[in-house]
């Protein structure tokens, strides 16, 4: 049996986009505008997506690179506030191996004409397959796509 570790870490992460709370919040909300910004990067192949957003609905998105391993991000709502706040705890795994396991909370807070978004997790990086800095920089670059897909789907963008 391979050495078992736990390392626990917290990042916190803001983005303020050019939208209302109300878009911001549709594209988590939505399977089909999540699909547009939510996942690996463009090389990954995706396996699946599935999403029943509410308090005790979960969401599994599971892909990667074609050589493997396969990436499941395997998430349990655990409270919504519409427009406002999203809770959700959440495992990753490299095919049949559970990487990490965390808590994750958004909250969409007014900003000018836009919203300010602030995401903060808590994590726990098991065995050393994963850690928080890449972690962190995987969720930056998903927020960054967010960003993207945002301003792609605003109305005279």
């Amino acid at each position: 049996m391979s050495k078992r570790s736990v390392t626990h870490a917290t990042f916190v992460i803001e983005r303020v986009y050019p939208v209302p709370p109300a878009s911001v919040f549709r594209a988590f909300a939505d399977l089909a505008a999540k699909r547009t910004w939510f996942g690996g990067p463009p090389d990954w192949e995706r396996s699946g997506h599935e999403m029943d957003f509410r308090v005790g609905g979960r969401e599994i998105e599971s892909g990667g690179p074609p050589e493997g391993p396969v990436h499941v991000f395997n998430a349990l709502y655990q409270d919504i506030v519409e427009d406002q706040r999203i809770v959700y705890t959440y495992d990753m795994q490299l095919d049949d191996t559970r990487i990490s396991v965390s808590l994750a909370t958004i909250e969409l807070r007014p900003e000018g004409q836009g919203t300010r978004l602030v995401l903060t997790e808590q994590g726990a990086f098991l065995d050393g397959f994963d850690n928080v800095a890449g972690r962190e920089q995987g969720t930056r670059d998903l927020l960054d796509n967010l960003g993207k897909a945002l301003a792609a789907a605003k109305p005279g963008a």
